[in-house]
């Protein structure tokens, strides 16, 4: 848990994680997703100065329902050259021939 979060989004983050461990999720994905989840919810209430995330997205979710930003951020992690200037379809297709 970051050393930023509030009383409140750290007992969030418990109830989170708890609940994905009894719905018989390992303990690292259940940390996971309950961070995943309070992040989210302080980037949409303003708490953070990024409003989108910085992350790729779940590597569990398809390219194609992953968002825009998350391609480009997958992308950059590849190093495709001209990512910036893609589009949906474009990351996905310079994506899959990285991998």
């Amino acid at each position: 848990m970051p050393s930023a979060w509030t009383a409140k989004e750290e007992r969030q983050y418990k109830h989170i994680r708890e609940s994905a461990e009894k719905r018989g999720k390992s303990a690292d994905d259940a940390k996971e997703i309950a961070a995943r989840t309070v992040n989210k919810q302080r980037r949409e209430s303003g708490k953070t100065p990024n409003k989108t995330t910085q992350g790729t997205g779940n590597p569990n979710t398809p390219l194609e329902e992953r968002t825009v930003r998350e391609l480009q951020n997958r992308a950059k992690q590849l190093d495709i050259a001209g990512r910036s200037n893609m589009n949906k379809a474009d990351l996905i297709k310079a994506i899959r021939a990285q991998q």
